[in-house]
């Protein structure tokens, strides 16, 4: 058998078996081979694509809480809303003032030592002076549903009890304040309020923009060459860090797949003071690496309706097809 005819048995998750007795299996894996070429051509009608490995899955990271520390996952489920790993999911906890308005560490940068583990359906958080807080990640369907807004657009979330309310507040020391969880059976943020003058259809919880943002080594890697102090992935909180590609090669990707994800740019992040939240300290700079990244990743003169004068560091994806990835898989550009 060739090397073609191994890798597709593989991919089947059958052995490349020698001489004649491979025979029946390769029948077998060449039927699947062909019905899933039919139901391939029935997902994308009229279109034939190829795949092109364009990097490697380095690094997965799921946020939950809004402006809080990541969790390193080894493999997620990647939703419609976003990565998943058990209860644990991608941006749907967020703190906010008592009338509703979310709380970032654009305006608390202490939020970024909040760290978070994840035990028996719990989250357990930590930070400085304090005790840690157990939080359930099923809430009373009694607990208050609260009206939230997120980047002025209108959003739910249930409310995680006094608890949470006073630990962050204790933390923090300098409003009333409260945290809420999304659910999937809430209204969920739609592009088209997000982005008026994009023709895209997907929904977001709480994170700024899209379901999944990802980022290079190299990328960062390029910058750190122009910094005098060097930052970290952390400063850029990506869900998926590909290595293998050269720096700002994301910016030419269209359509991925990874593992069975397949995933559609949306357009580039726009980046913020957020960038400047020291993750180890919270202290907030307000100027590096924003300066440093304005001197030289801004954007197209004929873009500045949608950048406006932020510069631009890594890619925003929707999710066209929902399935799971894992930390080491291909990350294949679909192209025409």
């Amino acid at each position: 058998m060739g090397a073609a005819g191994s890798s597709a048995l593989a991919r089947l998750g059958l052995p490349a078996l020698p001489g004649p007795r491979w025979l029946g299996v390769a029948a077998l894996g060449l039927a699947a081979v062909a019905l899933g070429a039919v139901a391939w051509r029935r997902a994308r009608p009229g279109r034939r694509r190829r795949l092109q490995q364009v990097g490697t899955v380095s690094e997965l990271w799921i946020y939950p809480i809004k402006s809080c520390k990541g969790v390193s996952v080894d493999a997620a489920e990647c939703t419609a809303l976003g990565l998943r790993s058990g209860h644990l999911r991608d941006r749907f906890w967020l703190v906010i003032k008592e009338d509703g308005h979310m709380v970032t560490g654009r305006q608390e940068p202490q939020l970024v030592l909040v760290s978070i583990n994840y035990e028996d359906d719990c989250l357990i958080l930590r930070a400085p002076g304090m005790d840690q807080l157990v939080l359930p990640t099923k809430l009373l369907s009694s607990n208050k549903l609260h009206d939230c807004r997120v980047f002025g657009l209108d959003i739910q979330g249930r409310d995680c009890g006094d608890e949470a309310a006073q630990w962050f507040t204790s933390f923090l020391k300098t409003d009333a304040f409260r945290l809420v969880q999304f659910e999937k059976n809430m209204k969920a943020r739609a592009s088209n309020e997000i982005f008026p003058s994009l023709d895209k259809n997907y929904q977001v919880a709480y994170p700024d923009c899209s379901p999944v943002m990802i980022l290079s080594e190299a990328s960062l890697a390029d910058l750190n060459t122009r910094m005098e102090k060097k930052v970290k992935i952390n400063n850029f909180r990506p869900n998926i860090v590909v290595t293998g590609c050269s720096a700002f090669e994301e910016d030419t990707w269209d359509e991925l797949l990874i593992g069975n994800v397949e995933m559609k740019k949306i357009l580039a992040c726009p980046r913020c003071i957020m960038t400047t939240v020291d993750p180890d300290t919270g202290v907030i700079d307000r100027k590096e690496p924003l300066e440093t990244l304005k001197s030289y990743r801004l954007c197209d003169p004929s873009e500045k309706s949608i950048y406006k004068s932020s510069p631009l560091f890594g890619i925003y994806y929707s999710v066209e097809k929902i399935g799971s990835l894992k930390v080491g898989d291909p990350v294949y550009q679909m192209v025409q």
